[in-house]
Parts: C-alpha cells; structure tokens; sequence
C-alpha cells in the first residue's frame, strides 16, 4: 500500500469513528504549546488509583480513541483514571506523535516530556499511584508508548501498544533505566505497521523493526527464561483470524513480556475492528492489573513492610514540606505531618 493510500484509509476510518461521548476537553501548557487532553474519572475513586493513558494513531484524535476503544467502560468497572491526550498537527495537517518519522525529519515537539509532565501533574492533582501508570496507543500512539518504555521507565510501569512498532532509532538507543512489562497485539497482515518491519524504508515511515525482534528485545531486558504459547479460542469464525499468545515470564521484578499475534489479522484495535475474538481494551487491562505495583500506605520504600526506613522517609517528607503524597499519610487526614512519624513509630512498636 502507497503512503498516500495508507492516508486515505487512515482519515475515512477516523471520519467514520471520531464521534466521541459528549466530555469535557482540558488544557496543559507544556513548552509554551497549549496541550488538549480528555480525561475520564469514575465515582468514588480510591487514593493511589491507577492512571492509563490511550493514545490516538497518526491522523487520528483523542476523542476517536475514547470512542472505539471503550476504556472508559472498563475504567468505570475497575475505577482508574484514563486520560486521553491529544497529538499535535504536523506540516500535511494531520495530528501526530513526534516518534522521528522520515517526513517528520524537522519536528521539534517533545511529546515525551509531555507525556512525563502531564503524567505527573495528572498524579498530583487527582492523588492517583506515582507507581502505577501505563500507556497503551494505536499505531502512532503505540509507537510513542514503545518510546515511553525506553525513555520514561521512571514513570511509566509497563506499556500496551496496538498495532505498533519501534523505528529504528530508538531500538538502537533502548536503554530504560528498569525494564518494564510490555504487551503487543500485532496483525500478521498489517499493512501499514508491518509486522515484519521495514528495514528498506519502503514505507516511507523511516526504518522500523520486525515485531519478533521487538519482543526478544523486551524478554531480553527483562531477563524472561519461561516462554508459555497457545492458541485463543476462535470465538468470532467470520473475521477471518485468530490469535496465537505468547508470554514470557519468569522475569526480573515479576515482569512480563506478552505478544497477541493476530494470524491474518490488519491494522486494527481488536474488538472495535477487525479480529473480534478479544476486546484489545479489556485484554490490555488485564496486562496492566496484573504488573501493577502493591502500595501500602506507609510502605515508601516498597519493601512490604513498614520499618525505620519508611520512618526516616516520612520524616523527611514532613520536614522538607514535600508535595502530597497518599502513601506517606500513614494517619489518612489528608497531611503529612508530625501526627504521621508518631503514626508510623506507634505501628512499629506494635500499639
């Protein structure tokens, strides 16, 4: 497929989903641009919720992707917090994460420290786990997630792309400072996100990685000596595919590596489109709940267990009057003070 096809397709299939819910946009001035985001928060949230962003593919918008993932459904069960960020327009008009394609050569937008920014402004201001935010993406927005994975690891705990790669560039240069868990669900047949990558730039994207490589690259990192494979159910025998898994486990940190190859499968988010076996949304969910980290109020250090470490560091919170954060307000008055070193040295002492 041309890339001027693959242009076409891309703006009928966004014309054809871009009606989102009826939700309010919020702003964020990052690099002296005016940043758009849709954020989705259910009822009667918990401190420390989990926070997913969902990533829109390139000509695509934030609303689209609210609309046919469904991840608000799913956050509203399971009460996490998604937000729903906006790219920007690049020279042909079209919105974009900046992931160093070819004809992207003169692009400047830091949508990496964006993401990082607003991740932790999203933290503070909705008190939500500084341990426990993910991003998942379509296409583009899988791509910056992979991005996000090699440059944000401090930030981000594990990443879902969809139809998603890694161009060249930043494979080579893929250096996190902790591995993190990471989930692909890829079509065998994609024609735009090939799953055997493009290493002739064929495309026109820019050089970009085979899928396989891709994920020996993430079991690799993260030191994975357990590969369990097998085949789903074909629940859905008109779509014209099915889904071969496989999971790398065993991994440093209890870390995972999973691959949903979708034999025959396109460029598509499961569930919405294309193979209906699975709901992408839901599947990647599953991924995140299960390589969230375990928080306990007053357990800073996460060791599981709370002990004069934890101590000295709430002290120090107190003394430096630190930003709010929920796991050093051992007394849950909404404070961190004084009350919460007696708090914590009660709790050791066994009162």
């Amino acid at each position: 497929m041309t890339f001027k096809n693959k242009l076409i397709s891309f703006y009928i299939f966004y014309f054809l989903i871009d009606n989102a819910y009826s939700q309010e946009v919020f702003n964020y001035n990052y690099d002296g641009q005016n940043r758009s985001y849709y954020l989705f928060v259910p009822d009667s949230i918990q401190p420390g919720a989990p926070l997913v962003f969902v990533l829109h593919g390139y000509t695509g918008s934030a609303a689209g992707i609210m609309n046919y993932s469904g991840m608000n459904i799913i956050a509203d069960n399971e009460k996490f917090v998604v937000c729903y960020p906006q790219g920007t327009i690049d020279g042909y008009g079209n919105a974009f994460w900046n992931v160093g394609y070819d004809f992207h050569s003169n692009q400047t937008v830091d949508d990496v420290g964006f993401m990082i920014e607003l991740a932790q402004f999203l933290q503070t201001e909705y008190n939500l786990s500084r341990n426990n935010t993910f991003s998942t993406g379509m296409s583009n927005g899988g791509e910056l997630s992979y991005l996000l994975a090699c440059q944000a690891s401090d930030i981000f705990c594990s990443v879902a792309p969809v139809s998603g790669t890694m161009m060249s560039w930043f494979y080579d240069a893929c250096e996190p400072l902790e591995p993190i868990s990471v989930f692909e669900i890829h079509g065998t047949d994609d024609d735009v996100s090939s799953y055997s990558g493009d290493y002739d730039n064929s495309g026109g994207w820019g050089i970009y990685m085979d899928i396989d490589t891709i994920i020996q690259l993430w079991s690799g990192l993260n030191e994975c000596n357990l590969l369990v494979i097998d085949t789903l159910e074909n629940i859905n025998t008109s779509d014209g595919s099915y889904i071969i898994t496989e999971k790398y486990q065993n991994c440093i940190y209890d870390n995972q590596v999973w691959l949903y190859k979708v034999i025959n499968g396109g460029h598509d988010w499961p569930g919405a489109y294309g193979n209906m076996d699975i709901n992408a949304s839901a599947e990647v969910w599953e991924f995140f709940s299960q390589n969230m980290n375990i928080e306990i109020i007053g357990d800073v250090n996460f060791d599981q267990v709370i002990n004069i470490q934890d101590l000295l560091e709430v002290s120090d919170q107190s003394l430096n009057n630190s930003s709010y954060y929920y796991l050093f307000d051992f007394n849950e008055d909404n404070e961190i003070d004084i009350n919460d070193i007696f708090s914590i040295a009660a709790h050791m002492l066994g009162f």
